[in-house]
């Protein structure tokens, strides 16, 4: 089965270039949901999660959000324990999906493909590109409790985009200039190649 990875920095549209690929028969494992889902439903990481963080790491509805991330973000060393509890349990869960998947290829899409490690399973990795002032304008507009702050500083967390394109094998870019389609189509049809060449 040809792995691929679809990443890309917040606001990217790496979500809509997934969308397309669904349309077209493509089996996509969404990795930052899986993740929501795991942390709030795997007995084995709620316990590590409470272990490390206390009792109040979960509210009776789930993850404490709030409150993780205010342990978290700016604390280098607290964030490699949660990533370090969630991440191989998601990788797990990638592993045991992709055995149950029958599509031409498959997608994981995910945020922090490079800093989790995750792109070493796969064969391809698609880095998703948009200017900076119009990722932060697209996340602006849909999580409308964000600050521009917030979302600059999320930003900075993340791989610089040059890093990003650089250890990726291709580029797709949401500049609202470009046309969308046209490039997943042409990947596509590459994917497709590679897969019968195996």
């Amino acid at each position: 089965m040809l792995q691929i990875g679809v990443t890309g920095g917040i606001g990217s549209g790496k979500s809509l270039v997934c969308r397309i690929f669904s349309t077209l028969g493509i089996a996509i494992y969404d990795a930052d949901s899986r993740a929501k889902w795991i942390t709030n439903n795997d007995i084995s990481v709620k316990k590590a999660v409470i272990e490390h963080f206390g009792e109040e790491a979960y509210t009776a509805v789930g993850l404490n959000r709030g409150f993780m991330a205010q342990k978290v973000f700016n604390n280098v060393d607290q964030l490699h324990i949660l990533n370090g509890i969630i991440h191989p349990a998601v990788g797990k869960d990638y592993e045991l999906w992709a055995s149950e998947q029958s599509s031409a290829y498959i997608i994981k899409e995910a945020a922090l493909m490079f800093e989790s490690g995750s792109y070493k399973m796969l064969d391809k990795v698609i880095n998703v590109s948009a200017p900076i002032e119009l990722r932060i304008a697209r996340v602006l507009k849909r999580d409308s409790f964000r600050t521009k702050d917030e979302v600059l500083a999320i930003i900075n967390k993340q791989l610089s985009e040059e890093e990003r394109s650089e250890r990726s094998d291709y580029e797709i870019v949401n500049d609202e200039q470009q046309m969308l389609l046209p490039q997943v189509l042409a990947l596509h049809e590459s994917l497709l190649t590679i897969k019968k060449g195996r």
